[in-house]
């Protein structure tokens, strides 16, 4: 999926969903469509993890803040599971999106090896709250890396024999 305009930095990311209902595979294929600009298509598979359920994946090509932009539009189906990736590019930092209907959406920067990148700020704020005695130093960090969201999602980021093979891009 390309979506090129002029003068916007192009980034690549990937759409990543682990799990939706046959009820909602072409509501969620509509809605990338509508975010991507062109005919999306996928190749949904059986989800192990939650019987019922289906996993896809979609790579894509777009200008950057697509990946906020797919994430919102996304976000309202509660019977969803999802993950969006956005590369980095030379002017601005890449991006994590995770999404499940029991801890909604959790977002996060990342660096240029996937690495989450927690801003300064965000670090001093979690200094404070812990001195306050409001949250332990080791929850306040597992909050920030999204803990919860990757122990839930884990199950269901192993599609089982037969998923289709990603292969990871060069970043130029």
């Amino acid at each position: 999926m390309n979506m090129v305009r002029s003068g916007t930095p192009q980034t690549r990311g990937v759409l990543f969903v682990h799990s939706a209902p046959s009820a909602l595979c072409a509501h969620v294929e509509w809605a990338a469509a509508g975010v991507l600009g062109g005919k999306v298509d996928l190749a949904w598979t059986p989800q192990p993890a939650e019987p019922g359920t289906y996993r896809a994946e979609l790579s894509w090509q777009a200008p950057v803040g697509t990946a906020a932009t797919l994430a919102s539009t996304l976000r309202g189906w509660d019977l969803l599971r999802f993950e969006i990736t956005e590369e980095p590019t030379a002017t601005s930092e890449g991006a994590r999106y995770s999404f499940t209907p029991s801890l909604g959406i959790f977002h996060a920067m990342t660096g240029l090896h996937g690495d989450v990148l927690i801003p300064e700020d965000r670090i001093r704020a979690v200094r404070v709250k812990a001195a306050q005695g409001e949250v332990s130093i080791d929850e306040a960090l597992d909050a920030l890396l999204g803990v919860k969201w990757d122990e839930e999602l884990e199950p269901f980021r192993h599609a089982g024999e037969g998923a289709p093979v990603r292969w990871l891009h060069q970043v130029i």
